[in-house]
């Protein structure tokens, strides 16, 4: 599957190098040297990567036939894309995708149907479940106390919902 992995911004020296905005966990593996990257728009790919460095904290990427600033500055603002595989076991079995984790039925550890989730927001401190609940949207902290039990083979998530969450308590 096609999923976003960064964004070109601004030529960085002369020699054919761009700044990437990254929208990715995983930039060591998907910005690896030779990986193809789909474009959007897609007249200015697929593009592959033939250098990468961080510098002062930002991500430097050259790619094959990009030779000068200016023809970097023409594709600033593209969207790119890696073919990933959503299934793939992550580094350990608490890694999931958002996309393993959108449409799971949601249900109490007291077997309360709350409904299915629609996104994973992600905040600094930790992820958020976005569930849409009858009366609305509900939010529930991804971390392990209230999200015991993720199974995205029969796409349910088992939570403990904080007090007061639920009408009722």
């Amino acid at each position: 599957m096609l999923l976003v992995v960064g964004r070109i911004g601004r030529a960085h020296g002369v020699l054919g190098e761009a700044t990437i905005e990254v929208r990715t966990d995983s930039p060591e593996e998907r910005f690896a040297l030779g990986s193809v990257l789909v474009t959007d728009p897609s007249n200015r790919g697929p593009l592959t990567i033939t250098s990468a460095r961080v510098h002062n904290g930002i991500l430097l990427l050259g790619f094959q036939g990009v030779n000068d600033r200016n023809q970097v500055e023409n594709l600033r603002d593209t969207i790119l894309y890696a073919d990933v595989d959503v299934n793939a076991a992550g580094v350990d079995e608490d890694d999931f995708h958002v996309l393993q984790l959108i449409d799971c039925d949601v249900i109490t550890d007291a077997g309360i149907e709350l409904g299915k989730v629609t996104d994973v927001i992600a905040l600094p401190g930790q992820d958020l479940l976005s569930i849409a609940g009858k009366n609305g949207e509900i939010l529930i902290p991804f971390v392990y106390e209230l999200v015991p039990e993720v199974d995205v083979a029969n796409k349910r998530i088992t939570v403990i919902p904080p007090e007061g969450l639920i009408d009722g308590e």
